[in-house]
């Protein structure tokens, strides 16, 4: 059988979904639902097991893109778009849900807590600064920077510029180290000194910055270097 159609309806993947719910459901089945129909060259059934035999594993379905998903026969570009925007949607709904709720939002293990998925598979630095209020509860994060963390590229006056319209009084800076060593750069040491004596300066206080490696991260705060 190529078709859904051609299943008794009590065996198609959105009937047993309704009645059996979500989490018994295979793979292949969850796929077929969000994919939801094959082309004239390929079959439905085709397609999503091609997509399976892709991936190594189903958790490696977060490493595709729009493209590396256009290669797979049958998936066009809606369809990836598709796949894609469901997987990002469920990557923040899991990743996201208590926000709200950071009310001590201080230490490195908490921060890294809330904010490491920002980072995961991320092939180059990002920089993110979290916003908190005068309790040092959580407003607001923003992606500042992309690229090789430096002097030329971090500018202060972006981060205290969103600081100000969102009326924070502490900061918190992150970014990654796509080749997993956390140690900080020179770079690194030498922005986190300005962004310290500039938030003085302003009464907006940087509380910490980190750097988010493999599996490890380093702490400005931790290691006495924002005092």
């Amino acid at each position: 059988m190529n078709s859904l159609k051609e299943l008794p309806k009590s065996e198609r993947p959105r009937e047993r979904l309704y009645q059996y719910g979500p989490s018994n459901l295979s793979n292949e089945e969850l796929l077929s639902i969000i994919l939801k129909s094959g082309n004239k060259k390929y079959s439905l059934k085709e397609i999503v097991l091609g997509l399976l035999s892709h991936i190594d594993n189903i958790k490696d379905l977060k490493k595709e893109n729009v493209v590396s998903l256009m290669q797979i026969p049958g998936i066009s570009q809606i369809k990836a778009i598709e796949l894609v925007a469901v997987l990002e949607l469920g990557k923040r709904v899991y990743a996201e849900i208590s926000l709200e709720d950071v009310i001590a939002c201080t230490t490195p293990t908490n921060i890294i807590k809330y904010f490491n998925y920002l980072f995961q598979d991320k092939k180059q630095e990002e920089f993110y600064v979290i916003y908190l209020d005068n309790s040092k509860k959580f407003l607001a994060k923003k992606k500042l920077f992309i690229g090789t963390i430096s002097s030329s590229l971090v500018h202060p006056r972006e981060i205290f510029k969103e600081a100000y319209l969102l009326s924070a009084s502490y900061i918190i800076c992150l970014h990654n180290h796509p080749s997993g060593n956390c140690l900080p750069s020179k770079e690194d040491i030498d922005i986190t000194r300005k962004i310290k004596e500039i938030g003085v300066i302003h009464s907006i206080f940087l509380i910490d910055h980190i750097i988010i490696g493999q599996n490890n991260y380093y702490s400005f705060y931790e290691n006495n270097h924002i005092i």
